[in-house]
């Protein structure tokens, strides 16, 4: 009997404590709700410290609507009221409460202002939308997010960014989730010494420059952790510098093959008939406008094969390019063999002309030239980021190259070619005939001049001055290499943009270019003929 009072007796205090256990566990959700209400009036206030404050309140107070509202801040589709309400626009154009996500159809959109933002508003709504989609089922979404953790290093993130990496399946979303971890440990003054020194050794792995300029900037660190650090930083410095020398090799890789398509053409022309044509970057203009055409036309007609507008194109430059040096050849340039002055005077109000025309016909500003997506983005290596831009159009100058010498070995107008430079008069003897040889070699290095202008549509201003950009280096080459000689153009284009690009950082643009002359003049004093020459009586006299 003294059990069951005793048991009904606590079974009435329970019940009598129940509100006060019930008004215990609602402070919580009211204060969340409180953050959140907060957070929205810091929005709507239009200061820029509040909000910048409120985007922060707002992304760790865990409530479900934070996403959608920091989204539409960022898209520019959060707007405020008069009275500092903060409302949504739908993508469907629909106006929603903010505070409820529920339709507001009485609210008019005159009587709106978009939320007005800074950057370092920008900057508080990166690392928020970088914690906030850490859970998104997208890999790449969260690989993005924890490189915004990663820069923000925000102590509020690493519960989330703990969930993140427990649940991870990807392995590039899993390293860059560490990595924002070991960035985030950092910060938090009661990390103990060991995660201290895992965190450092971490982002001494990942070695790039916002590894290193994140391993500079900690304070107040242990003095095993600062001791770390600094070995880390240095650590991270040598393998910049290194990766630092295959960028500029890479670049200087990209110069050249640039320089290559500009000069191959020029090569054959100069090598075939010694003519100093100064109107061939123009040629190399026309490839880019006619790129320019190819792309308008698809655009207009059939927007579904832009992937592969650049191919289509390819072929298109060549025949106008092409078609229009001989054009050049039949009308100008045979009447001037023989008289290398005029020729170049000739050449060079040719290309005055041309450019003139194409300002008249197009215009004088650069036209846009549209890049496929397949040509977009970068491969990292290491420390190394390879533009797939520049990837591709290193490919396609040794697929030139190589068509090229193909065409010159194997076919009937190649042989002529080669009898024609080695010894125009015996080929003329033997019953070539060296007019038409003139003629087509001439389109022929004019249209692989316009195959250039194709590639550098995608790296330069498509504009009348195109041409002019490269002319000169264009010589430069050629005669470096050894006029006439493909393999002596090629080793010689490769050469002059590797040194480019190693003189630029210590010389200039500019200056490095004059030194690259002067090393060019001093190389010619004792080969006058080029690295690779041409062989034959008439080459050798």
């Amino acid at each position: 009997m003294r059990r069951l009072v005793v048991s009904i007796l606590l079974l009435l205090l329970m019940a009598a404590r129940m509100p006060a256990f019930a008004q215990q566990a609602a402070p919580p959700a009211a204060a969340a709700d409180s953050v959140v209400a907060t957070a929205l009036a810091d929005l709507g206030s239009g200061d820029y410290d509040r909000i910048r404050h409120g985007v922060s309140a707002l992304a760790f107070s865990g409530d479900d609507r934070a996403l959608a509202i920091i989204e539409a801040l960022d898209a520019g589709t959060l707007y405020v009221r008069a009275d500092h309400k903060l409302f949504l626009k739908s993508p469907s154009g629909a106006i929603l409460d903010a505070a409820t996500g529920k339709a507001a159809p009485d609210v008019m959109a005159s009587g709106l202002h978009e939320v007005r933002v800074n950057n370092p508003v920008r900057s508080a709504m990166d690392a928020a939308l970088g914690s906030l989609r850490l859970l998104s089922p997208d890999a790449a979404t969260r690989t993005k997010a924890a490189e915004a953790v990663f820069h923000s290093h925000d102590p509020r993130a690493l519960p989330t960014l703990e969930k993140a990496i427990a649940r991870e399946t990807n392995a590039a979303a899993r390293r860059r989730e560490t990595q924002a971890r070991a960035a985030v440990v950092l910060f938090i003054p009661a990390t103990p010494l060991p995660a201290r020194l895992a965190a450092i050794a971490t982002l001494r792995a990942r070695g790039d420059l916002d590894a290193r300029s994140l391993l500079d900037s900690l304070h107040n660190q242990p003095p095993e952790a600062a001791a770390a650090a600094h070995t880390a930083v240095a650590a991270i410095d040598r393998s910049l510098a290194l990766w630092g020398v295959v960028q500029s090799i890479y670049f200087g890789i990209s110069l050249g093959s640039v320089l290559l398509l500009a000069a191959a053409g020029l090569a054959i022309t100069f090598g075939v008939m010694g003519v100093i044509n100064m109107a061939h970057g123009e040629m190399v203009m026309i490839g880019a406008y006619t790129t320019f055409l190819v792309q308008q036309a698809i655009r207009a007609h059939w927007p579904d094969l832009f992937g592969a507008s650049l191919i289509i194109a390819i072929p298109a430059a060549f025949l106008v390019s092409g078609a229009v040096g001989v054009v050049i050849e039949r009308t100008l340039i045979r009447f001037l063999y023989g008289r290398p002055l005029e020729t170049l005077l000739a050449t060079w109000g040719l290309s005055l002309i041309l450019q003139q025309g194409v300002r008249t016909m197009f215009g004088p500003t650069n036209q846009d030239v549209g890049t496929p997506a397949w040509m977009r983005g970068s491969i990292d290596v290491g420390g190394l980021s390879l533009t797939l831009n520049r990837l591709y159009i290193i490919v396609f100058a040794i697929a030139v190259l190589f068509a090229l010498m193909a065409a010159l070995r194997y076919t009937a107008l190649g042989l002529r070619m080669r009898a024609v430079t080695q010894n125009r008069r015996m080929a003329a003897a033997m019953g070539i005939r060296t007019p038409w040889i003139d003629a087509l070699t001439f389109g022929l290095g004019s249209g692989v001049a316009g195959i250039a202008g194709v590639a550098l549509s995608q790296i330069d201003n498509v504009s009348p001055n195109l041409g002019q950009n490269y002319i000169i280096d264009s010589f430069m080459v050629v005669v470096f290499g050894g006029v006439g000689n493909l393999w002596g153009t090629a080793v010689a284009a490769l050469t002059l943009g590797v040194v480019n690009k190693f003189l630029e950082p210590v010389a200039g643009a500019v200056l490095g270019k004059i030194v690259v002359l002067v090393l060019l003049i001093l190389f010619i004093q004792r080969r006058p003929r080029g690295m690779f020459p041409l062989k034959g009586r008439a080459a050798e006299a």
